[in-house]
């Protein structure tokens, strides 16, 4: 084996390394999930990890690998999220210097993270790969040590001590889920997994709109997608990693492509469910469920990492609570006279409707003894209860129209 290639003694070697600074994420057998696909699930919660991603292991590793000399010219490294908050946390433990290039766009709360961790932040650029040029031109001027956020070998080793720890704690796990953005954590897995049990499936999840591995492995090499879409912004990559490629072509099974809307439903689902925060990029495992064609499997999801601002948080919930049928508005004519609005609202009473919100436009029409506009903003239990509820008013002489939900 080659000094850079991912070997079975490597990924011991980072286990007992990682061990040092990561909190344990035992795995959590989850009952709704289990039910809903007709398979045993647990998630392995590195969302709960410290800094609230799995990527300080692969940085702490990482600087375990690095020679006093190169400790000491200290490090840097570009990035908007999690991998910033890992190799910080991850210096600051071996008591190194770290330079992190972080986009002019970086909400304030994730720099003040970094710099709290002991970090020397640097803002520039609009986008990641403009901080990333940038870091690599200082690297050049100051001779720092650039640590690449996933297209490293040995970042990669310690990313797949999540393997380790899974087959340890269920040694006969069937699949692994697991999430790609540039396929650090891809390759750790998937390599480790199989050295490990080659029978063990492990499949990668993406956003639909950000599957540059997915095109690459079609392809045969590492291609650059035109532009990428998606609200989970930890994998929004447009091309993976070299070095890396080569691995996760060889021990992925497959990749599922994720749309928005199943990540944004997933989220409510983890809240409700597991009283869990889950970012995006997080949720592409537990989204990809319900893509398995397998009955009477044990799977595990990883849930990447939990680091999301609460503004993204309360959007994500409202469109969730939408896209269930939770919530709903209806619009309905009635006659401008009095005690017509408390018909209206014992229809929706007796079908255990909760009205959140009332507009009454008396503008609507002309003839206003004819018509006034009425906007109602309901909770329902779900789409039979929305439908229900609708019905009702179907029998009851009014004409309910769905409109887009306000909230």
């Amino acid at each position: 084996m080659g000094k850079n290639e991912l070997s079975l003694d490597k990924f011991e070697e980072a286990y007992e390394i990682v061990k040092q600074v990561t909190s344990e994420t035992k795995l959590v057998y989850s009952d709704y999930f289990s039910v809903q696909t007709g398979n045993k699930v647990y998630l392995k919660p590195e969302n709960m990890q410290l800094t609230g991603a799995y990527k300080l292991r692969g940085a702490y590793y990482k600087i375990s690998t690095l020679t006093e000399e190169e400790r000491a010219k200290g490090l840097i490294t570009a990035s908007a999220g999690n991998h910033a908050q890992g190799v910080a946390y991850a210096a600051k433990c071996y008591g190194v210097k770290a330079v992190i290039v972080m986009p002019t766009t970086t909400p304030l709360i994730k720099v003040n993270r970094t710099k709290g961790y002991g970090a020397e932040v640097v803002l520039h650029g609009d986008v990641y790969d403009e901080a990333c040029a940038y870091a690599y031109q200082l690297a050049e001027e100051k001779g720092y040590t650039f640590v690449h956020p996933f297209d490293d070998l040995d970042v990669a080793t310690g990313q797949g001590t999540i393997a380790m720890e899974i087959i340890k704690e269920l040694p006969l796990v069937d699949y692994i889920l697991v999430p790609i953005g540039g396929g650090g954590l891809a390759t750790g897995v998937s390599t480790l997994a199989k050295l490990l049990n080659p029978k063990i499936k492990v499949i990668g999840v993406e956003p639909a709109g950000a599957n540059c591995m997915q095109e690459s492995i079609r392809a045969g090499k590492v291609l650059t997608l035109d532009h990428v879409s998606t609200i989970a912004d930890g994998t929004a990559v447009k091309t993976p990693g070299s070095n890396i490629f080569p691995y996760v072509s060889k021990n992925l099974d497959d990749i599922i492509t994720i749309e928005d809307e199943e990540l944004v439903v997933s989220f409510l689902d983890m809240v409700e469910n597991h009283k869990m925060i889950v970012e995006n990029s997080g949720l592409l495992p537990v989204a990809a469920l319900k893509h398995l064609d397998v009955k009477n499997k044990k799977i595990v999801s990883i849930l990447s990492g939990g680091n999301m601002d609460v503004i993204t948080m309360s959007s994500v919930v409202q469109q969730g609570l939408v896209l269930r049928d939770r919530i709903f508005t209806v619009s309905v004519l009635l006659p401008d006279k009095p005690g017509e609005l408390s018909r209206v609202a014992d229809v929706i009473a007796k079908q255990n409707g909760n009205v959140i919100k009332l507009e009454h436009n008396q503008f609507v029409s002309i003839n206003r003894s004819a018509a006034v506009e009425l906007r109602i903003t309901l909770e329902a239990y779900g789409t039979e209860h929305k439908n229900q509820i609708i019905d009702a008013l179907h029998e009851n002489g009014y004409q309910p129209k769905l409109v887009r939900a306000s909230i």
